[in-house]
């Protein structure tokens, strides 16, 4: 995979088909953690609060999405601050986990979704190689409108299992 990253080989993302599901399904989180069958992930943590899993759509390699299990919109208002804390110490640790098991220059932390698709709070990390020209770094880099990579089961299944190993 880390030589499909360095010749730029993406594949399209099916943004259509993606908004479908994220406006017509159940929330992927809560989908994902009652064991949805057509919302499973590969998780590399997990704990009595928080779950950390591979992205089905990874624009890097090993690309996870950390959030809490129970569902939880906003982290400003829905989480106390010590709540807030001790979820981010998992996110640390995650990250810290994905950056000794793939080539990371810089690692990305950021947290999207909204009101519309996606409002369970997530994390999302995304190891940036080292290498990777300047104009592709940064918000290019975590965008799917880029490309995502082209991994299969049994290989995200690997990665989540070396990562797990860093945990």
């Amino acid at each position: 995979m880390r030589a499909a990253y360095r010749f730029g080989m993406r594949v399209a993302f099916d943004f259509e088909q993606y908004a479908l599901r994220v406006h017509e399904g159940p929330c992927f989180v809560c989908a994902f953690v009652d064991g949805h069958e057509d919302y499973r992930h590969h998780t590399v943590y997990e704990d009595d609060d928080t779950i950390a899993f591979l992205s089905r759509h990874p624009v890097q390699l090993g690309y996870c999405l950390v959030a809490p299990k129970r569902h939880v919109e906003s982290w400003i208002h829905d989480m106390a601050e010590p709540e807030f804390l001790r979820f981010q110490s998992v996110v640390h640790r995650v990250a810290l986990a994905v950056a000794a098991t793939v080539p990371t220059e810089r690692m990305y932390s950021l947290s999207l979704g909204s009101q519309q698709g996606n409002a369970h709070l997530h994390w999302h990390l995304a190891a940036l190689p080292p290498g990777v020209p300047y104009h592709q770094q940064q918000f290019h880099a975590v965008m799917a409108e880029n490309g995502v990579l082209p991994v299969d089961d049994a290989s995200q299944r690997a990665l989540a299992q070396r990562i797990r190993r860093h945990l």
